[in-house]
């Protein structure tokens, strides 16, 4: 993607892109209660705390909390009835680009893969062929502990891919993605703030487009 635009028009397709997902997250959905430690409520709490730092309206974040569809390793969600709710989602939205896990899912956890199945399910079935679907990309364990550092990985790595296929997003404000995360106080243990200290994600985010 960089080496075929100049810096200037590298910025705007960046800037559209930001654009289009700003109008994704609107609302923000999570597919479970997250009440894998009988914390659900509490955990649904946090999330209300967390969007009010990131400055989303309560109003556009919705908890889905489906029995078949609850927090756990071990715990495997259906793909198709995860593409289902989210072909009623995007049509009730008027939603035109999606941002997913890729199939690791960065920690390698199910549920997050299974989210990123239940993309592709739609995506290939279902959805109008003008919609986007974007993937973050997981790192190495390398990578994903070298904090701002990985920066410039992500951007050399971002040039082996075809135009339009791979951005790499900077979080400007890193501090405001730790206070966020610090909402979220029934998870806030000590090796999570070091993951949020020293995690590269919260510094730089690659997505790339799922074909």
């Amino acid at each position: 993607m960089l080496r075929k635009f100049s810096w200037k028009e590298t910025k705007k397709r960046m800037a559209l892109l930001r654009r289009k997902i700003s109008c994704w997250s609107l609302p923000i959905q999570m597919m479970s209660l997250c009440n894998a430690d009988g914390m659900g409520t509490m955990r649904r709490e946090e999330l209300y705390k967390a969007s009010t730092v990131l400055k989303v309206p309560l109003n556009q974040v919705k908890i889905l909390d489906h029995p078949d569809l609850q927090d756990g390793f071990g715990k495997v969600w259906d793909h198709k009835l995860l593409a289902g709710i989210i072909e009623l989602e995007i049509s009730s939205h008027g939603i035109d680009l999606i941002i997913t896990f890729d199939s690791y899912g960065v920690s390698g956890h199910c549920n997050h893969r299974d989210v990123h199945n239940g993309v592709r399910g739609f995506l290939h079935n279902k959805a109008p062929q003008s919609f986007e679907a974007w993937e973050l990309v997981s790192t190495n364990i390398l990578r994903k502990y070298s904090g701002p550092f990985d920066i410039w990985l992500s951007s050399m790595f971002s040039k082996e891919h075809p135009s339009g296929m791979m951005h790499c997003l900077l979080n400007e404000r890193p501090r405001q993605s730790y206070l966020a995360m610090a909402q979220h106080a029934s998870q806030w243990v000590w090796f999570r703030k070091l993951f949020v200290t020293f995690s590269s994600y919260t510094y730089v985010n690659t997505l790339k487009r799922i074909n």
